[in-house]
Parts: C-alpha cells; sequence; structure tokens
C-alpha cells in the first residue's frame, strides 16, 4: 500500500513539473507576442489623438450620392466647424461640383480610395496607384496637396499604412462610429455618438446617409455646449514627433 501511495506521489510530482514547465513556455511565449505588438512595430492607422483641450474632429467618408451634402455644408457653416471630407475617386470625378462646395466651405477633404476596394487584398503597386490617382483627382479640383488618407471599409494591413505613410498621408481610422450607413434615426445616431466623445476624438459620418443631416445639428449643439472645439483633421492630428499606441492614439513622443 506505501508503496502504491509512494508511485502516486511520484507521478503526481511529475505531473505538476511538467505542467509548470508547459505553462512557463507559454507564458515566455505569450510575453514574447505581446513584446512585438505593444512595443509599436505593428502600423497602425490614427484612431484618435491624445490632447488635452477638448479638440475633436467630424470627419464625413464621399462615395455614394450628394443629395444631403449641401444641407451638411450649411450646418457646418452656420455653426462655424470646419470638418474633414474623405472621398472616393470615383465620386470626386462624379461630383466636381460637389467637391469644390466642400473645398469652398472652408472644409478639409483627404482621400477615400480609387476604387472603395478592400485595400488589405491589394499589391504595394496597386495601394500606391489608389493613393496617387486618388489624391490627384481632388488636387486637380482644389488645388490644394491631399495629405489624408480612409481605408475603405477600416480595412488596412501593415502594407496599406505603411505605403500611405512613403507618400506623405496619414491614414486616419475613428474612435467614435456613428453607423449612420445603417439608416438609424437622428436620434439613434446622437444616442450612439454624443457618450462616446472625448478630447482627440474623430467621428465617423457619411455624407449620404439618411438621416445623418438632420442628427448633425443635435451632434454639433450637444459638443459645443460641452466645451468641445471642432477642428479638421489635418489640425487635430500631430504631424511629426508623436507615437501611436496599441489602441491606434496618437501621441506627443516625450
Amino acid at each position: 500500500m506505501k508503496v502504491v501511495v509512494l508511485r502516486l506521489r511520484v507521478l503526481l510530482l511529475a505531473v505538476v513539473m511538467i505542467a509548470a514547465v508547459v505553462l512557463a513556455a507559454f507564458a515566455a511565449g505569450s510575453a514574447q507576442a505581446q513584446e512585438v505588438y505593444w512595443s509599436g512595430r505593428r502600423s497602425l492607422p490614427i484612431y484618435s489623438v491624445g490632447r488635452e483641450d477638448n479638440a475633436i474632429a467630424i470627419t464625413f467618408d464621399c462615395a455614394w450620392g450628394t443629395e444631403y451634402t449641401q444641407s451638411l455644408l450649411d450646418t457646418l457653416s452656420q455653426r462655424g466647424v470646419r470638418a474633414t471630407f474623405f472621398a472616393v475617386q470615383f465620386w470626386t470625378e462624379k461630383y466636381p461640383d460637389c467637391v469644390r462646395s466642400i473645398d469652398a466651405a472652408g472644409m478639409e477633404l483627404g482621400t477615400h480610395s480609387a476604387t472603395h476596394s478592400y485595400m488589405s487584398k491589394q499589391s504595394e503597386e496597386e495601394i500606391r496607384g489608389e493613393l496617387k490617382s486618388s489624391a490627384q483627382a481632388i488636387t486637380q479640383i482644389t488645388g490644394k496637396a491631399v495629405t489624408l488618407f480612409r481605408p475603405p471599409y477600416g480595412d488596412y494591413d501593415d502594407t496599406v499604412i505603411d505605403t500611405a505613410q512613403s507618400l506623405g498621408m496619414y491614414a486616419i481610422q475613428w474612435d467614435v462610429d456613428s453607423l449612420d450607413w445603417k439608416d438609424l434615426s437622428a436620434a439613434e445616431i446622437a444616442d450612439r455618438v454624443l457618450p462616446r466623445v472625448k478630447s482627440g476624438s474623430i467621428i465617423l459620418c457619411h455624407n449620404n446617409g439618411l438621416h445623418t443631416a438632420e442628427a448633425l445639428p443635435i451632434l454639433l449643439d450637444s459638443l459645443l455646449a460641452r466645451g468641445f472645439t471642432f477642428v479638421p483633421v489635418g489640425e487635430l492630428i500631430y504631424r511629426e514627433n508623436y507615437t501611436i499606441d496599441p489602441t491606434g492614439r496618437q501621441l506627443l513622443a516625450t
């Protein structure tokens, strides 16, 4: 009996030792993987900006239609708010007068690609071609250089971000999504956006959302009353001496 108990204890000790070795190896591997991710070696776009001055940006992606765009511009101008519009090339070429109106209203324009495709599935050469041609289409109308880029569908990989950077473009995402493309009501859009905004936030909307123009006065008036200041994305972000943390928040380098 004593021999059996002794053998069981030895077996149990061996199991514990093996488990400890496995856990240690797993922890080491996890730590190594975590170090790679948290070290900033992954290429990330800017989701928000580390600011304490209550500056925020509201953005509109332009890919389909223009029915509500002038209403958006009127609401923005009435409140002295400058926004950023990200335009797809085929939209830019189809509605050049709308692009001129956005620019004339003092708004900022960035590219939203040439074809509104999933760019992570493209080669570096294809990505470069999309960014160059779509930026050129905007510049031909406004006479202004394009330095901001929003990947369609929020889809990206290292190649997309690195290629944009090589062309002098800042890839811009968002940290507050209105989901206006789902045809939410104005009240539902406001309920989604308002609780999520903080200093340095970037709000995502669409120029042709069914109720976006209706929701915009609610958003602007509420956020202005809370002490937020709207600036274009190009004035919200840091252009140099910055880092991007794992959440995509851009921070001044220390």
